[in-house]
């Protein structure tokens, strides 16, 4: 199972439309994961039209339009998995341990809010994902996404994708 995970598309206000090396993955993934801060309707209009399956959460600045339609938290057995995706997880410092202490019933956890992507591993085995954003790169230097591979209970070729600069 491919999976194509993104977060902070914040369109149309960091940009107009999402990057077209991003849209070329859409038909490969089985599942796209968005870790939130879509901003509008037409980004998961245009996502759920294009893909086989959208598994999404709401962000700090996703209006009612998007809260009507979309959790928090949300979960789902993926490959033999549990992965969960929230958009925000506090500081940096401690995540880890206050991720896996909210979510001890999860393998992988994706998250967004920070523009900043993240890979790492909580004690308890937790997984924790982060892929930046496609669209609004803030203080890092490429905007970016991930994909990656779920077989027979494994997350595997976990990789970040750097986009190259709008122009």
């Amino acid at each position: 199972m491919r999976l194509l995970l993104m977060s902070d598309t914040h369109l149309p206000r960091r940009a107009k439309e999402l990057p077209a090396q991003l849209m070329a993955e859409l038909p490969l993934a089985d599942v796209v994961i968005h870790a939130g801060d879509w901003v509008d309707t037409a980004t998961i209009d245009l996502l759920e039209d294009r893909s086989r399956r959208v598994l999404g959460v709401y962000g700090n600045n996703d209006g009612p339009a998007l809260r009507a339609r979309l959790p928090e938290v949300a979960r789902a057995d993926l490959g033999g998995l549990r992965f969960g995706v929230v958009h925000e997880t506090g500081a940096a410092q401690g995540r880890e341990q206050r991720c896996a202490a909210r979510f001890p019933d999860l393998d992988v956890l994706v998250f967004g809010h920070s523009h900043i992507p993240w890979d790492t591993t909580a004690p308890t085995g937790l997984r924790l994902l982060n892929p930046g954003s496609p669209t609004d790169r803030r203080r890092q230097p490429h905007c970016t996404y991930m994909t990656a591979t779920v077989a027979e209970g494994e997350l595997t070729d976990v990789q970040l994708h750097r986009l190259p600069p709008r122009e």
